[in-house]
Protein backbone atom coordinates (compact mmCIF):
# COMPACT_ATOMS: atom_id res chain seq x y z
CA UNK A 1 0.00 0.00 0.00
CA UNK A 2 1.35 3.42 -0.99
CA UNK A 3 1.95 6.11 1.61
CA UNK A 4 -1.15 8.32 1.81
CA UNK A 5 -1.52 11.94 2.90
CA UNK A 6 -4.77 13.36 4.26
CA UNK A 7 -3.48 16.90 4.63
CA UNK A 8 -0.82 19.27 3.34
CA UNK A 9 1.23 19.24 6.54
CA UNK A 10 1.99 15.53 6.52
CA UNK A 11 3.17 15.79 2.91
CA UNK A 12 5.44 18.72 3.77
CA UNK A 13 6.99 16.55 6.48
CA UNK A 14 7.81 13.90 3.89
CA UNK A 15 9.23 16.46 1.47
CA UNK A 16 11.47 17.84 4.20
CA UNK A 17 12.64 14.36 5.23
CA UNK A 18 13.46 13.58 1.58
CA UNK A 19 15.40 16.79 1.06
CA UNK A 20 12.67 18.23 -1.14
CA UNK A 21 11.69 21.21 1.03
CA UNK A 22 13.73 24.27 1.92
CA UNK A 23 12.77 26.31 5.00
CA UNK A 24 13.35 30.07 4.86
CA UNK A 25 13.47 31.14 8.50
CA UNK A 26 14.32 34.81 8.11
CA UNK A 27 11.54 37.30 7.38
CA UNK A 28 10.89 37.88 3.67
CA UNK A 29 9.13 40.63 1.77
CA UNK A 30 6.02 39.12 0.13
CA UNK A 31 7.09 40.60 -3.21
CA UNK A 32 10.13 38.29 -3.12
CA UNK A 33 8.13 35.05 -2.95
CA UNK A 34 7.38 35.03 -6.68
CA UNK A 35 11.09 35.48 -7.47
CA UNK A 36 11.94 32.62 -5.14
CA UNK A 37 9.31 30.45 -6.83
CA UNK A 38 10.93 31.08 -10.20
CA UNK A 39 14.34 30.21 -8.78
CA UNK A 40 13.01 26.99 -7.24
CA UNK A 41 11.55 25.93 -10.59
CA UNK A 42 14.97 26.40 -12.21
CA UNK A 43 16.87 24.57 -9.46
CA UNK A 44 18.07 20.97 -9.38
CA UNK A 45 15.24 18.73 -8.08
CA UNK A 46 13.11 21.91 -7.67
CA UNK A 47 12.29 21.70 -3.93
CA UNK A 48 9.28 23.20 -2.21
CA UNK A 49 9.92 26.49 -0.39
CA UNK A 50 8.47 27.16 3.07
CA UNK A 51 8.53 30.80 4.19
CA UNK A 52 8.10 30.85 7.95
CA UNK A 53 7.84 34.64 8.33
CA UNK A 54 6.27 36.92 5.72
CA UNK A 55 6.51 40.66 6.34
CA UNK A 56 3.13 42.22 7.18
CA UNK A 57 1.36 38.90 7.71
CA UNK A 58 0.77 36.45 10.54
CA UNK A 59 1.01 33.12 8.76
CA UNK A 60 3.53 31.21 6.62
CA UNK A 61 3.57 30.54 2.86
CA UNK A 62 4.60 27.42 0.99
CA UNK A 63 5.14 27.18 -2.76
CA UNK A 64 6.42 24.68 -5.35
CA UNK A 65 4.93 21.74 -3.45
CA UNK A 66 4.19 19.82 -6.69
CA UNK A 67 7.03 21.46 -8.59
CA UNK A 68 9.31 18.53 -9.54
CA UNK A 69 9.13 14.93 -10.67
CA UNK A 70 10.68 14.00 -7.32
CA UNK A 71 7.81 15.67 -5.44
CA UNK A 72 5.32 14.18 -7.88
CA UNK A 73 6.62 10.67 -7.13
CA UNK A 74 6.57 11.26 -3.38
CA UNK A 75 2.96 12.49 -3.65
CA UNK A 76 2.08 9.01 -4.94
CA UNK A 77 4.09 7.27 -2.23
CA UNK A 78 6.77 6.21 -4.72
CA UNK A 79 10.58 6.66 -4.43
CA UNK A 80 11.51 10.18 -5.40
CA UNK A 81 13.78 9.04 -8.24
CA UNK A 82 11.01 7.07 -10.00
CA UNK A 83 11.20 7.68 -13.81
CA UNK A 84 8.37 9.70 -15.37
CA UNK A 85 7.18 6.84 -17.56
CA UNK A 86 6.91 4.57 -14.50
CA UNK A 87 4.90 7.26 -12.72
CA UNK A 88 2.58 7.43 -15.74
CA UNK A 89 1.93 3.68 -15.71
CA UNK A 90 1.40 3.60 -11.92
CA UNK A 91 -1.05 6.50 -12.20
CA UNK A 92 -2.79 4.64 -15.00
CA UNK A 93 -3.04 1.50 -12.83
CA UNK A 94 -4.57 3.38 -9.92
CA UNK A 95 -6.96 5.17 -12.27
CA UNK A 96 -8.74 1.87 -12.79
CA UNK A 97 -9.53 1.65 -9.05
CA UNK A 98 -12.09 4.44 -9.50
CA UNK A 99 -14.53 4.94 -7.88
CA UNK A 100 -13.40 4.78 -4.24
CA UNK A 101 -16.12 6.32 -2.10
CA UNK A 102 -14.83 9.05 0.23
CA UNK A 103 -15.07 8.99 4.01
CA UNK A 104 -17.44 11.74 5.18
CA UNK A 105 -16.33 13.17 8.54
CA UNK A 106 -18.54 15.01 11.00
CA UNK A 107 -17.71 18.74 11.01
CA UNK A 108 -16.33 18.44 14.56
CA UNK A 109 -13.70 16.00 13.29
CA UNK A 110 -12.62 18.18 10.36
CA UNK A 111 -9.45 20.17 11.05
CA UNK A 112 -10.44 22.78 8.46
CA UNK A 113 -13.05 24.08 10.95
CA UNK A 114 -10.77 24.71 13.94
CA UNK A 115 -11.28 28.48 13.59
CA UNK A 116 -14.52 30.07 12.31
CA UNK A 117 -14.84 33.64 10.99
CA UNK A 118 -18.44 34.76 10.38
CA UNK A 119 -18.15 38.54 10.74
CA UNK A 120 -15.58 41.07 9.67
CA UNK A 121 -14.33 38.95 6.80
CA UNK A 122 -10.83 40.03 5.77
CA UNK A 123 -8.83 37.75 3.48
CA UNK A 124 -5.65 39.66 4.32
CA UNK A 125 -5.92 38.54 7.96
CA UNK A 126 -5.90 34.87 6.97
CA UNK A 127 -3.88 34.63 3.73
CA UNK A 128 -0.34 35.94 3.24
CA UNK A 129 -1.10 37.32 -0.21
CA UNK A 130 1.48 38.43 -2.77
CA UNK A 131 1.96 39.06 -6.49
CA UNK A 132 3.24 35.98 -8.27
CA UNK A 133 4.71 37.86 -11.28
CA UNK A 134 5.50 41.54 -11.20
CA UNK A 135 2.96 42.66 -13.83
CA UNK A 136 0.03 40.78 -12.30
CA UNK A 137 -3.01 42.99 -11.79
CA UNK A 138 -3.07 42.20 -8.07
CA UNK A 139 -2.77 39.37 -5.60
CA UNK A 140 -3.73 35.99 -7.01
CA UNK A 141 -4.70 32.69 -5.42
CA UNK A 142 -3.35 30.19 -7.94
CA UNK A 143 -3.77 26.82 -6.21
CA UNK A 144 -7.30 26.67 -4.85
CA UNK A 145 -9.72 23.75 -5.15
CA UNK A 146 -13.06 25.35 -5.99
CA UNK A 147 -16.13 23.25 -5.11
CA UNK A 148 -19.46 23.84 -6.87
CA UNK A 149 -22.62 21.84 -7.60
CA UNK A 150 -24.89 21.56 -10.62
CA UNK A 151 -27.87 23.88 -9.90
CA UNK A 152 -30.16 21.49 -11.76
CA UNK A 153 -28.99 18.55 -9.63
CA UNK A 154 -27.66 20.21 -6.44
CA UNK A 155 -27.47 16.95 -4.44
CA UNK A 156 -25.93 14.82 -7.19
CA UNK A 157 -22.49 13.99 -5.79
CA UNK A 158 -21.20 12.78 -9.17
CA UNK A 159 -21.94 16.17 -10.77
CA UNK A 160 -20.27 18.14 -8.02
CA UNK A 161 -17.11 19.76 -9.34
CA UNK A 162 -13.74 20.32 -7.68
CA UNK A 163 -11.67 22.45 -10.01
CA UNK A 164 -8.69 24.80 -10.07
CA UNK A 165 -9.31 28.29 -11.45
CA UNK A 166 -7.31 31.45 -11.09
CA UNK A 167 -8.63 33.81 -8.40
CA UNK A 168 -7.84 37.52 -8.04
CA UNK A 169 -8.29 39.13 -4.62
CA UNK A 170 -10.18 42.38 -5.19
CA UNK A 171 -11.20 43.37 -1.66
CA UNK A 172 -11.22 41.97 1.84
CA UNK A 173 -14.31 39.88 1.02
CA UNK A 174 -14.44 39.98 -2.78
CA UNK A 175 -12.54 37.91 -5.36
CA UNK A 176 -12.62 37.49 -9.13
CA UNK A 177 -12.58 34.09 -10.82
CA UNK A 178 -12.12 32.86 -14.39
CA UNK A 179 -14.70 30.14 -15.22
CA UNK A 180 -14.15 29.37 -18.89
CA UNK A 181 -17.23 28.03 -20.75
CA UNK A 182 -15.71 24.60 -21.47
CA UNK A 183 -14.82 24.02 -17.80
CA UNK A 184 -17.28 22.20 -15.52
CA UNK A 185 -17.84 25.30 -13.42
CA UNK A 186 -18.76 27.16 -16.63
CA UNK A 187 -21.56 24.66 -17.27
CA UNK A 188 -22.88 25.07 -13.73
CA UNK A 189 -22.61 28.85 -13.81
CA UNK A 190 -24.57 29.06 -17.07
CA UNK A 191 -27.42 27.10 -15.46
CA UNK A 192 -27.48 29.35 -12.40
CA UNK A 193 -27.35 32.55 -14.43
CA UNK A 194 -30.16 31.34 -16.72
CA UNK A 195 -32.36 31.62 -13.63
CA UNK A 196 -30.67 34.75 -12.31
CA UNK A 197 -29.45 32.91 -9.22
CA UNK A 198 -26.07 33.03 -7.46
CA UNK A 199 -23.86 29.93 -7.66
CA UNK A 200 -22.69 28.76 -4.21
CA UNK A 201 -18.97 27.99 -3.90
CA UNK A 202 -16.60 26.60 -1.30
CA UNK A 203 -12.91 27.27 -1.94
CA UNK A 204 -10.35 24.99 -0.29
CA UNK A 205 -6.75 26.17 0.10
CA UNK A 206 -3.80 24.10 1.26
CA UNK A 207 -5.09 20.60 0.58
CA UNK A 208 -3.58 17.15 0.63
CA UNK A 209 -1.47 16.77 -2.55
CA UNK A 210 -3.75 14.31 -4.38
CA UNK A 211 -6.88 16.47 -3.92
CA UNK A 212 -5.02 19.43 -5.42
CA UNK A 213 -3.79 17.14 -8.20
CA UNK A 214 -7.33 15.98 -9.01
CA UNK A 215 -8.73 19.52 -8.93
CA UNK A 216 -6.55 20.28 -11.97
CA UNK A 217 -7.42 17.01 -13.77
CA UNK A 218 -9.76 16.99 -16.82
CA UNK A 219 -12.14 14.15 -15.97
CA UNK A 220 -15.69 13.68 -17.26
CA UNK A 221 -18.49 15.95 -15.99
CA UNK A 222 -20.28 13.18 -14.10
CA UNK A 223 -17.15 11.81 -12.44
CA UNK A 224 -16.44 12.95 -8.91
CA UNK A 225 -12.93 14.15 -8.05
CA UNK A 226 -13.00 12.80 -4.48
CA UNK A 227 -13.70 9.27 -5.74
CA UNK A 228 -10.59 9.61 -7.91
CA UNK A 229 -8.58 10.85 -4.91
CA UNK A 230 -9.31 7.53 -3.20
CA UNK A 231 -8.30 5.65 -6.33
CA UNK A 232 -5.01 7.54 -6.69
CA UNK A 233 -4.40 6.94 -2.98
CA UNK A 234 -4.31 3.27 -4.01
CA UNK A 235 -7.73 2.56 -2.54
CA UNK A 236 -7.60 4.68 0.64
CA UNK A 237 -10.71 6.93 0.75
CA UNK A 238 -10.46 10.70 0.71
CA UNK A 239 -11.61 12.41 3.89
CA UNK A 240 -14.22 15.11 3.28
CA UNK A 241 -16.86 17.02 5.21
CA UNK A 242 -19.72 19.41 4.47
CA UNK A 243 -19.45 23.15 3.99
CA UNK A 244 -21.19 25.21 6.68
CA UNK A 245 -23.31 27.56 4.56
CA UNK A 246 -23.94 25.08 1.74
CA UNK A 247 -24.11 21.55 3.21
CA UNK A 248 -24.58 19.99 -0.24
CA UNK A 249 -20.99 21.03 -1.04
CA UNK A 250 -18.28 18.66 0.17
CA UNK A 251 -14.86 20.02 1.07
CA UNK A 252 -11.48 18.44 1.97
CA UNK A 253 -11.78 17.82 5.71
CA UNK A 254 -8.24 18.89 6.62
CA UNK A 255 -7.65 21.83 4.27
CA UNK A 256 -5.73 24.76 5.68
CA UNK A 257 -8.42 27.32 4.74
CA UNK A 258 -12.01 27.18 3.48
CA UNK A 259 -13.69 30.23 1.90
CA UNK A 260 -17.47 30.02 1.46
CA UNK A 261 -19.54 32.35 -0.68
CA UNK A 262 -21.30 32.72 -4.01
CA UNK A 263 -20.71 33.88 -7.57
CA UNK A 264 -22.78 36.99 -8.28
CA UNK A 265 -25.17 36.21 -11.15
CA UNK A 266 -24.81 38.07 -14.44
CA UNK A 267 -22.05 40.33 -13.10
CA UNK A 268 -18.74 40.74 -14.90
CA UNK A 269 -15.94 43.04 -13.82
CA UNK A 270 -12.39 43.56 -15.05
CA UNK A 271 -9.92 40.89 -13.94
CA UNK A 272 -6.22 40.55 -14.79
CA UNK A 273 -3.64 40.76 -16.14
CA UNK A 274 -2.10 37.56 -14.79
CA UNK A 275 1.08 35.67 -15.70
CA UNK A 276 -0.36 32.43 -17.04
CA UNK A 277 0.82 28.88 -17.74
CA UNK A 278 1.78 29.49 -21.42
CA UNK A 279 4.49 31.79 -20.05
CA UNK A 280 2.82 35.10 -20.92
CA UNK A 281 0.44 37.62 -19.36
CA UNK A 282 -3.21 37.08 -20.13
CA UNK A 283 -4.33 40.69 -20.35
CA UNK A 284 -7.55 41.95 -18.78
CA UNK A 285 -11.00 40.44 -19.30
CA UNK A 286 -14.47 40.72 -17.83
CA UNK A 287 -14.82 37.88 -15.32
CA UNK A 288 -17.15 36.77 -12.53
CA UNK A 289 -16.91 37.88 -8.93
CA UNK A 290 -17.38 35.91 -5.71
CA UNK A 291 -18.58 37.36 -2.40
CA UNK A 292 -16.95 35.63 0.59
CA UNK A 293 -19.41 35.14 3.45
CA UNK A 294 -17.55 32.80 5.80
CA UNK A 295 -14.01 31.58 6.47
CA UNK A 296 -12.91 28.55 8.44
CA UNK A 297 -9.31 27.48 8.88
CA UNK A 298 -6.85 25.41 10.84
CA UNK A 299 -4.86 26.91 13.68
CA UNK A 300 -1.92 28.83 12.18
CA UNK A 301 -2.96 28.18 8.57
CA UNK A 302 -0.37 27.73 5.85
CA UNK A 303 -1.06 29.62 2.61
CA UNK A 304 -0.14 27.35 -0.28
CA UNK A 305 0.25 29.03 -3.66
CA UNK A 306 2.07 28.09 -6.85
CA UNK A 307 4.41 29.96 -9.12
CA UNK A 308 3.61 29.80 -12.81
CA UNK A 309 5.54 31.28 -15.66
CA UNK A 310 7.65 30.25 -18.64
CA UNK A 311 7.64 26.41 -18.52
CA UNK A 312 8.62 24.39 -16.70
CA UNK A 313 7.20 25.55 -13.39
CA UNK A 314 5.07 23.93 -10.69
CA UNK A 315 1.88 24.14 -12.71
CA UNK A 316 3.46 22.09 -15.51
CA UNK A 317 4.29 19.24 -13.13
CA UNK A 318 0.89 19.52 -11.49
CA UNK A 319 -0.97 19.23 -14.82
CA UNK A 320 1.36 16.90 -16.73
CA UNK A 321 0.41 13.29 -16.04
CA UNK A 322 -3.07 14.09 -14.76
CA UNK A 323 -3.79 15.51 -18.20
CA UNK A 324 -2.08 12.64 -20.00
CA UNK A 325 -3.83 9.74 -18.26
CA UNK A 326 -7.46 10.88 -18.73
CA UNK A 327 -6.81 11.53 -22.42
CA UNK A 328 -5.16 8.11 -22.69
CA UNK A 329 -8.23 6.47 -21.13
CA UNK A 330 -10.67 8.33 -23.38
CA UNK A 331 -8.70 7.58 -26.56
CA UNK A 332 -8.16 3.93 -25.65
CA UNK A 333 -11.93 3.46 -25.32
CA UNK A 334 -12.20 4.24 -29.03
CA UNK A 335 -8.85 2.85 -30.17
CA UNK A 336 -7.57 -0.11 -28.12
CA UNK A 337 -4.28 0.17 -30.02
CA UNK A 338 -3.30 3.34 -28.10
CA UNK A 339 -0.10 2.74 -26.08
CA UNK A 340 0.48 6.01 -24.21
CA UNK A 341 -0.34 9.72 -24.34
CA UNK A 342 2.05 12.53 -23.47
CA UNK A 343 0.04 15.71 -22.87
CA UNK A 344 2.63 17.28 -20.58
CA UNK A 345 3.37 20.30 -22.71
CA UNK A 346 1.47 23.47 -21.79
CA UNK A 347 -1.51 21.52 -20.40
CA UNK A 348 -1.91 19.45 -23.54
CA UNK A 349 -1.67 22.26 -26.10
CA UNK A 350 1.05 19.99 -27.42
CA UNK A 351 0.12 16.29 -27.28
CA UNK A 352 2.04 13.21 -28.44
CA UNK A 353 0.17 9.92 -28.94
CA UNK A 354 1.77 6.49 -29.35
CA UNK A 355 -0.37 3.88 -31.11
CA UNK A 356 -0.26 0.66 -33.07
CA UNK A 357 -1.51 1.31 -36.60
CA UNK A 358 -4.29 -0.95 -37.79
CA UNK A 359 -5.03 0.64 -41.15
CA UNK A 360 -3.89 3.46 -43.41
CA UNK A 361 -4.74 6.94 -42.14
CA UNK A 362 -5.29 5.76 -38.58
CA UNK A 363 -2.81 8.28 -37.16
CA UNK A 364 -4.99 11.14 -38.37
CA UNK A 365 -8.14 9.40 -37.07
CA UNK A 366 -6.58 9.09 -33.61
CA UNK A 367 -5.73 12.81 -33.64
CA UNK A 368 -9.27 13.71 -34.66
CA UNK A 369 -10.61 11.66 -31.75
CA UNK A 370 -8.39 13.64 -29.40
CA UNK A 371 -9.93 16.85 -30.73
CA UNK A 372 -13.40 15.57 -29.81
CA UNK A 373 -12.57 14.94 -26.13
CA UNK A 374 -13.71 17.57 -23.58
CA UNK A 375 -10.13 18.65 -22.85
CA UNK A 376 -8.61 18.14 -26.29
CA UNK A 377 -11.35 20.14 -27.99
CA UNK A 378 -10.11 23.41 -26.49
CA UNK A 379 -6.53 22.74 -25.47
CA UNK A 380 -4.93 20.41 -28.04
CA UNK A 381 -3.36 22.43 -30.86
CA UNK A 382 -0.24 20.58 -32.03
CA UNK A 383 -0.81 16.80 -32.16
CA UNK A 384 1.92 14.32 -33.05
CA UNK A 385 1.03 10.65 -33.55
CA UNK A 386 3.85 8.07 -33.44
CA UNK A 387 4.19 4.28 -33.70
CA UNK A 388 3.79 1.97 -30.72
CA UNK A 389 7.55 1.38 -30.47
CA UNK A 390 8.17 5.11 -30.00
CA UNK A 391 8.15 6.30 -26.37
CA UNK A 392 6.09 9.54 -26.43
CA UNK A 393 7.87 10.70 -23.25
CA UNK A 394 11.25 10.40 -24.96
CA UNK A 395 11.61 13.47 -27.15
CA UNK A 396 14.70 12.05 -28.87
CA UNK A 397 12.59 9.15 -30.13
CA UNK A 398 9.74 11.49 -31.08
CA UNK A 399 12.12 13.65 -33.09
CA UNK A 400 13.43 10.50 -34.78
CA UNK A 401 9.85 9.66 -35.83
CA UNK A 402 9.28 13.20 -37.12
CA UNK A 403 12.47 13.18 -39.16
CA UNK A 404 12.15 9.68 -40.63
CA UNK A 405 8.41 8.98 -40.90
CA UNK A 406 6.81 12.24 -42.06
CA UNK A 407 6.22 13.22 -45.70
CA UNK A 408 5.03 16.81 -45.17
CA UNK A 409 2.80 16.86 -48.25
CA UNK A 410 0.93 13.76 -47.06
CA UNK A 411 1.20 13.58 -43.29
CA UNK A 412 0.72 17.16 -42.06
CA UNK A 413 -2.81 18.55 -41.77
CA UNK A 414 -4.18 21.91 -40.62
CA UNK A 415 -7.80 22.17 -39.46
CA UNK A 416 -9.08 25.72 -39.38
CA UNK A 417 -11.64 27.55 -37.24
CA UNK A 418 -11.59 25.26 -34.18
CA UNK A 419 -12.13 25.94 -30.47
CA UNK A 420 -8.92 27.08 -28.82
CA UNK A 421 -7.56 27.95 -25.41
CA UNK A 422 -8.04 31.71 -24.94
CA UNK A 423 -4.96 31.97 -22.70
CA UNK A 424 -2.80 30.73 -25.61
CA UNK A 425 -1.38 34.04 -26.89
CA UNK A 426 -1.34 32.68 -30.47
CA UNK A 427 -5.13 32.17 -30.57
CA UNK A 428 -6.78 34.92 -32.63
CA UNK A 429 -9.40 35.85 -31.67
CA UNK A 430 -8.88 34.53 -28.15
CA UNK A 431 -10.62 31.18 -27.94
CA UNK A 432 -10.39 30.27 -31.64
CA UNK A 433 -7.56 28.41 -33.33
CA UNK A 434 -6.41 26.16 -36.12
CA UNK A 435 -5.15 22.67 -35.24
CA UNK A 436 -1.98 21.00 -36.53
CA UNK A 437 -1.86 17.21 -36.92
CA UNK A 438 1.42 15.46 -37.73
CA UNK A 439 1.09 11.76 -38.51
CA UNK A 440 4.53 10.33 -37.80
CA UNK A 441 3.46 6.69 -37.92
CA UNK A 442 4.74 4.12 -40.41
CA UNK A 443 2.29 3.87 -43.36
CA UNK A 444 0.28 0.64 -43.63
CA UNK A 445 -2.17 -0.55 -46.28
CA UNK A 446 -4.11 0.80 -48.02
CA UNK A 447 -1.87 3.87 -47.63
CA UNK A 448 0.99 3.50 -50.13
CA UNK A 449 4.44 2.94 -48.67
CA UNK A 450 6.87 2.60 -51.59
CA UNK A 451 9.90 2.05 -49.36
CA UNK A 452 10.01 -0.87 -46.96
CA UNK A 453 12.64 -0.60 -44.22
CA UNK A 454 13.69 -2.87 -41.39
CA UNK A 455 14.14 -1.28 -37.99
CA UNK A 456 17.26 -1.86 -35.93
CA UNK A 457 16.55 -3.87 -32.81
CA UNK A 458 18.40 -3.55 -29.47
CA UNK A 459 20.98 -6.23 -28.80
CA UNK A 460 19.60 -9.15 -26.80
CA UNK A 461 22.18 -8.56 -24.05
CA UNK A 462 21.43 -4.83 -23.68
CA UNK A 463 19.03 -5.27 -20.68
CA UNK A 464 21.69 -7.26 -18.79
CA UNK A 465 24.23 -4.48 -19.26
CA UNK A 466 21.67 -1.83 -18.32
CA UNK A 467 21.18 -3.57 -14.96
CA UNK A 468 24.94 -3.83 -14.49
CA UNK A 469 25.41 -0.10 -15.11
CA UNK A 470 22.50 0.81 -12.84
CA UNK A 471 23.92 -1.33 -10.03
CA UNK A 472 27.36 0.25 -10.46
CA UNK A 473 25.92 3.77 -10.32
CA UNK A 474 23.96 2.96 -7.15
CA UNK A 475 27.10 1.63 -5.50
CA UNK A 476 29.00 4.81 -6.38
CA UNK A 477 26.26 6.97 -4.86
Amino acid sequence: MAKVYHDLRSFLETLEAEGQLVRIKEEVDPEQIGAAGRAAADSKSAPALFFEKVKGYKYPVVTNVHGSWENHALMMGMPKNTPVKDQFHELNRRWDLYPVKPKILAPKDAKCKEVVIEKGINLFDVLSLYRINDQDGGFYISKASVVTADPEFPDDFDKQNVGTYRIQVKDKDLIGIQPLPFHDIGIQLSKAEAEGKPLPVAIALGNDPITTFMASTPIMYNQNEYEFVGALNDGVPAEITTADLYPNLYIPAHAEVILEGYIKPRVREVEGPFGEFPGSYSGCRLQCEIVIERITHRENPIFENLYLGLPWTEIDYLMALNTSVPLYKQLKDSFPEIQAVNAMYTHGIGTIISTKVRLGGMGKAVAMRLLSTPHGMAYAKVIIVVDEFVDPFNLEQVMWALTTRVRPADHVSVIENCPGMPLDPSSVPAGMHSKLIIDATTPVAPEPNPRDVELLKPHADAPKWAEYIKKYQNEQN
